[in-house]
């Protein structure tokens, strides 16, 4: 199962701030369960698995996608981590999050399952697309959609547009104008622990 449908300030409570997939804020400051309070000291695996973990949770992508996300970055020439992370960012649901058309990336994922936004005007419907520099990003021309869109923008979810995205409120439309540039990445987290966390597997 790709998406993570239980109590999401547990997974906030464990891994810290995931920005991604709540806006709410955890009241405790520790781990849920019994022995959340105990400090105990973690393994070099423990923290390597937090770091992946916090990648999965916050972009709502499976253990197989991650994996098969880590296999292009390798490929791919420059820092394995850096390019994962624009991986993971340039996929359709997270930019239209940036974008503040979705309150989260779930509620992002919804709205393109839904069928209501469309990338350089054809619908698309897959969360996963990857945005390209060039891409623009609408709404789908009915009432239902616009509404929708009008309401998430009173309340969206980071409060800073990154540099490589343009949106226009008035015409609820956004480009792409280039590839995420790492200190625009939201969610604290050290890629290079991800990529030695699966330097066995990919």
């Amino acid at each position: 199962m790709s998406r993570y449908r239980g109590p999401r300030l547990r997974i906030v409570r464990r891994l810290g701030e995931l920005p991604g997939l709540t806006r709410k804020t955890a009241r405790r400051e520790y781990p849920p369960g019994q022995h959340g309070q105990a400090r105990k000291k973690r393994s070099e695996y423990a923290v390597r698995l937090e770091e992946k973990q916090k990648l999965r949770f916050n972009y709502g992508v499976s253990e197989k996608q991650l994996l098969r996300y880590v296999r292009r970055a390798r490929r791919a020439a420059g820092s394995t981590g850096q390019v994962l992370l624009q991986l993971l960012e340039m996929r359709l649901d997270n930019t239209i999050f940036r974008m503040g058309m979705a309150p989260t990336i779930p509620g992002a994922r919804q709205l393109v399952n839904h069928g209501h936004l469309t990338v350089n005007g054809r619908v698309v419907d897959i969360p996963s697309y990857q945005c390209r520099p060039g891409d623009v990003i609408g709404v789908r021309d009915t009432d239902r959609s616009r509404k929708l869109v009008e309401a998430n923008l009173q309340f969206p979810g980071l409060a800073h547009l990154p540099s490589h995205l343009e949106f226009e409120k008035s015409k609820l439309a956004g480009k792409v104008n280039g590839v995420v540039e790492r200190e625009w990445i939201a969610l604290q987290v050290n890629e290079l622990l991800v990529v030695e966390y699966y330097s066995r597997q990919a």
